[in-house]
């Protein structure tokens, strides 16, 4: 996200219209940056895999918006570029604790053709090192040499093809590409269907949120680079401990801080003809990705820059004012241009919160507490962090929006749920998060003690801590003491990233101040008796418009989704044909996704016709039979959602399949949850 405001003449100041940039994720979230896309972080991921309680998936994502069919010189990884994931397990060390570090090289198979696939060759075939320092980056180690990286999702002919291309599927090459070396873990390298999702059109339009059924996703099936990792839990816990040895949930010596980034060498030497002849010189960081939409939303244009190229263990301090003075509360606050962005209009910061607390930019939020006998033994108190949550009168998201960027959040007094406050928020509550590493930085932090929610759990939500914390609050089977306890989607963001997690509406969320209000900050018209006001009900119900992915993603390793094909084809079934796709432009192209995915009783299925067709969809149990037919009839192109209700179905795995014209596309999984 980016985020910028043009101030205009004072005579023009009633058609102020402050500019709102939302750039997705980290998608050419620079000048620099986006002048060399090979080197662009696009997201960071780190999450307790779902499959294995005792590993951790980190994933780096590379190369903003890769059309499927950008040919004929496809999206690769670059050489002579580092790419690096950097993990911080230990707040008295300095720097990097450990460091996995990708190279790749590049070759073409078959200089005689213009396809980038033809007869079982490849141009340009692409391996890698990895190479893992656990010394902070002293020595390395290689722990993969020549790992293949599976080509682009070309096209049927290319991909499945015997006689013309590979004669293969293309999950079959995901596969074969995984790693796992002697270390423990698990390494894929290759293009992926982009995981995030935002609705950029209606958010670079002066921050013109829509809502779902309007909002349009800006990456829905483009590609980008990924580096997956599984890594096992012992390998990351700085001494060694697994998953069983934590003393509890919210242990905090499983506290991790993951950063990923892209380096060049400083010197480029070109040949007399223009061809680059060789790179010397020191390495210089070009990109950095910790915590989603650190460069967009919170780092002014005029140093982003900056920004990228900046160590975060010794230049984030430089630009703690951002975080401590967001520039997006400016848009969520009537007092400054919170009229001229309509699209954020359910979103509000507390300007009285218990009659005293003013959050909004420039005001003194907590500050009045600061060296009193209320914040004594508390994290507010000077003897613990308060020079740094509460440094002066005029910086009042130092108390939430920085530690969640630059400490994470402790499990100590103020940071507890207000369930078992009884009135004071800051009084012992419920713990419901504990991931801080306090080296101010900008990391995404992650408490691997804490189990991973179930995606098939009827109370998963892309909302993570933010609906962990609702569930703490107001949920029965979570609300009834101030005890610790699991409570789903503890593992959410801001507690590492979860694939599925909607880090936008989040972040949008926390700007205006439902972590306050979570921890017993209520807003404004809170009155007494239920915290569950009008204003806080509004702020829970916004979003982002777009709350999903444009598709599924994998239930285990390596997690992410194959990248969307260049080309489907027609029904050609000539010799070495698979079957399925061919050349030709004849069929229409469906795409279809489901939501909410699990679902209690209603799923809405939601497809897009590139042209006319017949649409019918079946759903079908695990075993292929048909427990349900929707015949749509005839639809011209566009895109369209129908409901169904599978409220009469067992809880289980279900497949939701559209045929267009008696052409199959690929089936989406729904979870039928009780």
């Amino acid at each position: 996200m980016k985020s910028y405001i043009h101030k205009i003449a004072a005579a023009l100041a009633i058609c102020l219209l402050p500019q709102v940039e939302l750039q997705a994720s980290s998608h050419r979230e620079a000048p620099l940056i986006a002048n060399d896309p090979l080197a662009d972080n696009t997201d960071l991921y780190a999450f307790k895999s779902p499959c294995d309680p005792n590993k951790i998936v980190l994933i780096a994502n590379y190369i903003p918006f890769e059309h499927p069919a950008g040919g004929p010189n496809w999206y690769t990884f670059g050489e002579n570029i580092r790419y690096e994931i950097h993990i911080d397990n230990n707040a008295n060390t300095p720097g990097d604790d450990i460091i996995y570090r990708f190279t790749f090289h590049r070759e073409n198979e078959d200089g005689t053709t213009f396809f980038n696939i033809r007869l079982g060759r490849q141009n340009i075939k692409t391996t890698y090192t990895c190479e893992r320092s656990i010394d902070g980056g002293a020595s390395f180690t290689a722990i993969v040499t020549a790992g293949v990286v599976p080509p682009p999702n070309i096209g049927p002919r290319s991909i499945n093809n015997a006689t013309v291309g590979l004669g293969s599927d293309y999950g079959s090459l995901m596969t074969a590409a995984v790693q796992s070396p002697a270390t423990g873990e698990k390494i894929f390298c290759g293009p992926i269907d982009d995981p995030f999702f935002v609705d950029l059109g209606g958010a670079f339009d002066a921050g013109g949120f829509r809502p779902s059924a309007q909002a349009r996703d800006g990456l829905a099936k483009f590609n980008c680079h990924s580096i997956v990792i599984e890594v096992p839990v012992a390998t990351l816990q700085k001494d060694g401990k697994t998953v069983s040895q934590a003393a509890n949930i919210l242990d905090p010596d499983f506290v991790i801080g993951v950063w990923a980034s892209a380096s060049r060498q400083q010197i480029t030497t070109l040949s007399n003809n223009g061809d680059p002849a060789g790179v010397s010189g020191d390495w210089v960081q070009v990109s950095r990705l910790g915590m989603p939409l650190t460069n967009e939303a919170v780092i002014p244009i005029g140093s982003k820059d900056l920004w990228n190229r900046t160590n975060p263990y010794t230049g984030d301090l430089t630009f703690a004012a951002n975080f401590s003075n967001p520039e997006l509360a400016l848009y969520m606050d009537d007092s400054q241009f919170g009229g001229a962005v309509p699209g954020l209009s359910a979103l509000r910061i507390q300007a009285n919160s218990l009659g005293a607390f003013d959050f909004r930019n420039g005001h003194s939020g907590l500050y009045a507490l600061k060296n009193t006998a209320a914040v004594a033994g508390t994290a507010l108190d000077d003897a613990a962090f308060g020079t740094v949550l509460l440094p002066n009168n005029t910086s009042p998201r130092a108390v939430d929006i920085l530690p969640i960027f630059y400490t994470g959040v402790p499990n100590l007094r103020p940071y507890q749920l207000a369930t078992g406050k009884g009135g004071d928020p800051l009084a012992t509550g419920k713990p419901f998060i504990n991931n801080f590493l306090p080296t101010l930085s900008d990391a995404l932090r992650l408490n691997m003690a804490v189990p991973a929610t179930p995606r098939n759990d009827p109370n998963f939500s892309s909302l993570g801590i933010v609906k962990a914390a609702v569930l703490g609050l107001t949920d029965p089977a979570y609300n009834a003491d101030a005890s610790l306890q699991f409570i789903p989607n503890m593992d959410g963001f801001p507690n590492g990233r979860r694939l599925e997690d909607d880090v936008t509406t989040i972040e949008l969320q926390a700007v205006s101040g439902v972590a306050l209000a979570a921890i017993g900050l209520w807003y404004d018209d809170f009155t007494g008796g239920s915290p569950v006001t009008a204003q806080l009900g509004n702020v829970l119900g916004f979003t982002a418009g777009v709350t999903h992915n444009d598709t599924t993603f994998q239930d285990c390793f390596p997690y992410v989704q194959q990248p969307w094909r260049g080309f489907n084809g027609d029904s050609y079934t000539g010799p070495g044909s698979t079957g399925i796709a061919g050349v030709g432009m004849g069929a229409p192209e469906a795409i279809m996704v489901a939501f909410p995915n699990p679902f209690s009783s209603m799923v809405n299925l939601k497809y897009k016709l590139a042209a006319k067709g017949v649409v019918s969809i079946r759903i079908t149990d695990p075993v292929g039979r048909v427990v349900a037919t929707i015949e749509a009839g005839s639809q011209p192109a566009g895109e369209y959602t129908t409901r169904w209700s599978g409220a009469g179905l067992t809880a289980g795995t279900y497949y939701a399949q559209i045929t267009v014209n008696g052409k199959t596309f690929r089936s989406v999984k729904v979870v039928k949850v009780k």
